[in-house]
């Protein structure tokens, strides 16, 4: 079984930056994708981005396009979310999720159901 620890999550002003951690542990044969995801107070999970494991492809929601970019370290079997000039509207719990299910990265992104692995997410407030 896959697992996924994630770090990096905090207190932050608006207009500040954090980089998101999703640390896995030895992926099993398979064309795995990686996404993060979050979900705030009284909202549905919304998808942030996905990133192809082997071929670094990546997928962004329209909310963080720009401001946000997903990245792999594959030697280190880590993947990052770097969150530049965060809004208030950023507050979540925000996860990382695993899958080697799907053929692209949107479609990973996209889908509404539960991923094979997921981490135990982190809190991630943009307040003055």
């Amino acid at each position: 079984q896959l697992q996924l620890v994630e770090s990096g999550g905090g207190l932050v002003q608006p207009g500040e930056s954090l980089r998101l951690s999703c640390a896995a542990s030895e992926f099993p044969p398979g064309n795995f994708h990686i996404g993060w995801f979050r979900r705030a107070p009284g909202k549905e999970r919304e998808e942030i981005s996905c990133i192809s494991k082997d071929h670094g492809t990546t997928y962004y929601s329209e909310s963080v396009k720009d401001r946000f970019t997903i990245s792999a370290d594959n030697a280190k079997n880590t993947f990052y979310l770097q969150m530049n000039s965060l809004k208030p509207e950023d507050t979540a719990e925000y996860y990382c999720a695993a899958d080697a299910r799907f053929p692209n990265v949107e479609t990973m992104c996209l889908y509404l159901g539960n991923f094979a692995s997921w981490g135990q997410g982190v809190q991630v407030t943009v307040s003055s």
